[in-house]
């Protein structure tokens, strides 16, 4: 007889053949279908605004340079830096990429880093539903330093998974009495490793940082082809924006393992140009303190996702559907209330900008980002509002205004 590990890969065998013909056959976002068990994940999209700070030392670095071009230098480092665990953490954990959970409007996920940058917060809110976007925003005590911006995703399959992203990044950092700003896109990815069962995320294509300074980084990411390349390729250039052929850095290497950074073009790298080699495996990150799930708000992800992670873990899909089906009843319940009142939901973080957003009107030519911020597909031009945040820290809820939000928003 067959044991049962190997009647569960016959099974997810199987159920992994059918996902892969349902998904060559869909015409749609591929977001709205449901995944083989075996490759659901426990954790929602509104823990992916974390990646951005697993080093907040390395977000922090630029505030402490004097040099206008080394300072651009710095954040070219830092973005690189952020690219493992946004993109491969979840199959170096598993073995392959997990489909995650889709937010809910409103779910929040709220966390700190403590380490040698003092403490750096991280703000995410799921600020639309249709279409789906993420806002988040990652702040810095000690130095003032402020990470904001939202993104949306789009799959599409043409031979593989293909995901557009949608929305960008505004870093801010002091520097004197003034403040500088980068102007961040997002690269495009595609899902390798389908036919054998096992995803993992590759990027492509080209994303830019725009700086108020006055520099350009141009990052470029392949893969590795039927002949030649390797997995996780990626190549960037920093220069006077405009000037492209005056390169001042440049970087080439492997965004999930290590790359190295030169001063002047690619032809003229050698040992004595080279600035530092940057190992992304080696390199700690600095864990996120999250509250127990007592403590949280009711809408906080992974309270408000307790019961059907638990039942992910447990491989429980039964359980799984019957709790993740209740909270998408009760939101889509409460859209109807909403409609029916001629009110729409307060986002607690967050406030679409009406009419020119500085930033965008600033650099979003050179980085190739509309001054609407592709604002029709993510539901708004989303910034985070400090009023609003001070608003909420010091609010207080009873046991029965949380028992309010969990039957009404939860479906509990």
């Amino acid at each position: 007889m067959a044991s049962d590990s190997q009647a569960a890969s016959v099974a997810n065998s199987g159920s992994w053949t059918a996902f892969l013909k349902s998904i060559a056959s869909f015409n749609g976002d591929l977001s709205s279908l449901t995944a083989p068990p075996f490759i659901l994940s426990s954790q929602s999209l509104t823990e992916f605004s974390s990646y951005w700070a697993t080093h907040p030392s390395l977000l922090v670095a630029p505030a402490s340079e004097s040099d206008p071009a080394k300072r651009a230098m710095l954040v070219l480092k830092w973005f690189l830096s952020t690219l493992k665990h946004q993109y491969a953490s979840r199959s170096d954990q598993f073995g392959n990429e997990k489909k995650p959970l889709n937010p809910f409007l409103g779910e929040l996920f709220l966390g700190t880093w403590s380490d040698d940058a003092g403490e750096t917060h991280l703000y995410s809110e799921q600020v639309s539903h249709h279409p789906p976007a993420t806002a988040y925003c990652v702040r810095n005590d000690k130095t003032g330093v402020q990470l904001e911006g939202y993104n949306a995703q789009k799959a599409t399959f043409k031979s593989t998974i293909i995901v557009k992203q949608i929305g960008h990044a505004v870093l801010t950092i002091p520097v004197g009495d003034a403040k500088e700003t980068y102007l961040i896109t997002l690269p495009g990815l595609h899902i390798e490793g389908l036919i054998f069962g096992a995803p993992f995320v590759e990027l492509d294509g080209t994303s830019y940082i725009v700086s108020s300074s006055g520099f350009t980084a141009k990052v470029d990411y392949s893969g590795k082809g039927w002949l030649s390349g390797k997995k996780n390729s990626v190549t960037a250039i920093l220069y006077p924006t405009g000037q492209d052929k005056d390169v001042l850095y440049n970087v080439t290497g492997q965004w999930n393992k290590n790359f190295e950074i030169y001063e002047g073009s690619a032809k003229k790298n050698s040992k004595s140009t080279l600035v530092e080699t940057y190992d992304a495996v080696a390199t700690a990150q600095t864990e996120l303190t999250v509250k127990d799930l007592d403590k949280q708000h009711p809408l906080e992800s992974r309270r408000a996702w307790a019961k059907v992670a638990a039942a992910i873990q447990r491989g429980d899909m039964d359980t799984t559907g019957h709790e993740k089906g209740k909270i998408e009843q009760a939101q889509r319940d409460m859209r109807a209330k909403e409609r029916s009142e001629d009110r729409t939901w307060e986002r607690r973080y967050f406030t679409a900008v009406e009419g020119a957003d500085a930033v965008l009107e600033e650099l979003g030519k050179a980085a190739g980002v509309p001054l609407n911020g592709d604002a029709d597909k993510t539901g708004g031009l989303w910034r985070f509002d400090a009023s609003k945040a001070e608003k909420v820290a010091k609010e207080e809820l009873s046991q029965e205004d949380v028992q309010k939000i969990e039957k009404e928003l939860l479906g509990w």
